[in-house]
């Protein structure tokens, strides 16, 4: 089997899907400290949404609202010259909202198809090349199940043939499909979704996908959804928003009220378990999720939901959760962090600030820093040495170090 440093250096050139080709925020580039601001290759208007964009076989595709009309539409460029390739829309349920009316989940690449989920509920897989589509399923209506106040957010996690999706209606929180066809292939638990996105985890009979749902942390078998373990991190106003983070043997979980915790995973009579390693309050992770560097240490982005929001980077030692120091004020609710080469960081604000910073468990060292973009919650896509991200009115490609 490929190792994950294997892995990375065969998609070097690709991040299609949420938080890149290992769905941990780290990515094989090299980025040096830059002078200037990081050039524009290209750049193109987009409609609505917080939706991240995602590069595979040298394109890249995204998710937005079409403007003026309850549609969404999925777009694809030719990653190297931003040449558009294919547009398709179709339409979707009225939906309202005080932060964007776009989409929040970020597609998935597998093979030659692309799966989108809308912010109404709508998983649809598209062929890749063409934008011919494929299948659609609404799952909201066909599982009886409630939109979320800010809407559904679960980006489509892809293994094997099966496709996994927090849906959260009664018998079916968590819903796989097979992706050939969008039939179910099974469903399991009664929790209501989250605005979180699950990952896998572990090899063999020990592979597990674990979602953070709105009654907490849980993790089941791929094969059949039946349930390994459960955690019970709830967050007091059902946003939990952060994907669920494996730091050496330590998962950790986080929400905007609970704060988080770190449960070292196990194997008991041969089916995975934890034991609970760590709780802290004070690292109320709001939109970003936390990144492991190094083999002790993650970085973590907190928020906060009394007035005026702020957000402060964390460095926090994994294994006991202890705050080794902070930045307060790198951004307003959110910034994403990316996770490169010799562990440095990339640092994108929700003000369109990109820094690059040095991994340090003493003290912050920031190494460069420009403004790049608009206002942006999405998180950025690094693939091919460019920098692709979407702010309030653009998707950009920005040249670093090609």
């Amino acid at each position: 089997m490929m190792t994950t440093l294997a892995l990375l250096l065969a998609l070097a050139d690709d991040w299609p899907q949420w938080l890149g080709p290992t769905r941990d925020n780290a990515s094989p580039a090299a980025i040096a400290p830059w002078k200037d601001v990081p050039a524009t290759a290209w750049r193109h208007p987009v409609g609505e949404g917080h939706s991240s964009p995602v590069v595979a076989g040298g394109r890249v595709f995204l998710h937005a609202k079409v403007r003026d009309r309850d549609e969404e539409e999925v777009i694809a460029w030719d990653a190297a010259s931003g040449k558009e390739l294919w547009r398709q829309a179709y339409p979707r349920a009225p939906f309202s909202s005080i932060f964007g009316l776009g989409p929040r989940a970020t597609p998935a690449v597998s093979g030659e198809k692309l799966y989108t989920c809308g912010v109404t509920g709508i998983l649809t897989c598209w062929e890749a090349t063409s934008g011919k589509r494929l299948w659609q399923v609404d799952t909201l209506k066909e599982f009886n199940a409630k939109n979320l106040f800010f809407g559904i957010s679960c980006s489509p996690l892809i293994e094997g043939d099966l496709l996994f999706l927090n849906v959260g209606g009664p018998g079916a929180s968590i819903v796989a499909f097979k992706k050939e066809t969008g039939d179910v292939a099974w469903k399991a638990l009664d929790d209501k979704a989250s605005y979180s996105s699950p990952v896998a985890l572990g090899k063999g009979k020990e592979r597990q996908i674990v979602f953070l749902t709105q009654q907490g942390l849980v993790g089941v078998s791929p094969a059949d959804g039946s349930l390994f373990w459960k955690f019970p991190l709830v967050d007091k106003l059902s946003e939990s928003s952060t994907t669920p983070v494996l730091a050496g043997d330590v998962l950790i979980g986080s929400s905007v009220t609970y704060g988080s915790a770190g449960l070292k995973l196990e194997t008991r009579e041969g089916r995975p378990a934890f034991s609970e390693a760590w709780k802290n309050p004070k690292l109320t992770c709001y939109i970003s999720t936390p990144v492991p560097v190094g083999r002790d240490h993650v970085y973590l982005v907190t928020g906060t939901i009394i007035p005026p929001p702020s957000a402060t980077l964390r460095c926090v030692d994994a294994k006991s959760g202890k705050e080794l120091w902070s930045k307060p004020g790198i951004g307003k609710y959110h910034a994403a962090l990316l996770r490169t080469a010799g562990d440095r960081l990339l640092m994108l604000d929700d003000a369109g600030g990109l820094a690059l910073i040095e991994p340090d468990g003493a003290e912050y060292k920031e190494l460069a820093r420009s403004k790049v973009s608009g206002p942006t919650w999405a998180h950025p896509a690094l693939a091919g040495g460019r920098l692709y991200l979407r702010d309030d009115k653009s998707l950009l490609c920005l040249r670093m170090g090609e």
